[in-house]
């Protein structure tokens, strides 16, 4: 279907999107407000469906997803043609826009980045998300790539495993004898403060559900910090106990500064890399990177 999609009205899609408005998007195609609408109209009839909701700003529908996907992935081909046939213009910076969680970005993938070949010129656009909800933004077509938990390829893409980020339950000494001695561990964690990165963090709850064979979560008294460095800074300092990092917990734990709740139950999670199927030089040498670093940084 999408070789019969005529690429002024895909291209078209996109600005809409992209812009927010379609006045603006006539602005940056420079066109009129009138032809903007007209080519979208025209797309949403070739395709049989709706591919905008018109609002402020303007949202893709989930139809709508597949075809902006498309027009990215579209526009990324012909820069690379246009770049390797040493065309005008195709001379900037090639843009990668890759989602990261934020464990990952404070430990292992920057140094990755670093590794990244110097030919072809890259601009990186990082977009930190939950490593559960980052192939969302795959879905969307609003990444290139992304580092998930989930081994099921986004439509489109391509996947594989990098490797285990491990977690180690802890708290300072001083918040660990004030609501940890003397009790079971399952039962403390009832009552005691707990750290989480945002409303939607699991991972404390998932390891108090473990020890507890699934009685209940965490202590509902709980404490949001969306940072990986403030998350870890605020376990230190005794704010509450919380599921770190372990190459961010060792040195930590070596100097007494924080000590291990449950030595002998780490809780792992799965990364993988996910990326579109493009025979893209600039997204295989970021990915050869990405997955050469995580084999190192990572428990296989």
């Amino acid at each position: 279907m999408m070789t019969d999609l005529p690429l002024d009205q895909v291209r078209t899609l996109l600005a809409v999107v992209d812009e927010g408005t379609f006045d603006a998007a006539a602005a940056a195609l420079h066109v009129t407000p009138s032809a903007v609408s007209q080519r979208v109209k025209a797309l949403e009839q070739r395709t049989g469906r709706v591919l905008l909701l018109r609002t402020k700003p303007v949202r893709p529908t989930e139809s709508g997803e597949i075809v902006v996907r498309f027009a990215r992935q579209l526009a990324r081909l012909e820069h690379d043609t246009r770049s390797e046939l040493g065309m005008s213009g195709a001379t900037e910076p090639t843009r990668v826009t890759v989602a990261v969680n934020a464990d990952s970005l404070a430990t292992w993938f920057l140094p990755a980045l670093t590794r990244v070949p110097r030919e072809p010129r890259l601009c990186f656009e990082l977009h930190r998300e939950d490593e559960a909800r980052t192939a969302e933004l795959l879905r969307e077509g609003l990444v290139m790539a992304a580092v998930t938990s989930s081994p099921d390829p986004v439509t489109g893409c391509s996947v594989r495993a990098l490797g285990r980020m491990r977690y180690l339950a802890a708290a300072s000494p001083g918040f660990a004898a004030r609501h940890f001695d003397g009790r079971p561990l399952p039962e403390a964690l009832v009552e005691a403060p707990v750290m989480t990165f945002d409303r939607r963090d699991d991972l404390q709850d998932a390891f108090a559900r473990g020890l507890r064979r699934g009685a209940g979560g965490a202590s509902a008294v709980r404490h949001a910090v969306p940072t990986s460095e403030g998350f870890l800074d605020s376990v230190v300092a005794g704010l509450g106990w919380g599921m770190v990092p372990e190459v961010q917990a060792q040195p930590l734990l070596a100097d007494g500064h924080l000590i291990s709740l449950a030595p002998e139950r780490p809780l792992d999670v799965p990364l993988h890399w996910q990326q579109w199927k493009l025979d893209s030089p600039a997204l295989a040498a970021v990915a050869d990177a990405v997955t050469a670093t995580a084999a190192e940084a990572l428990r296989r």
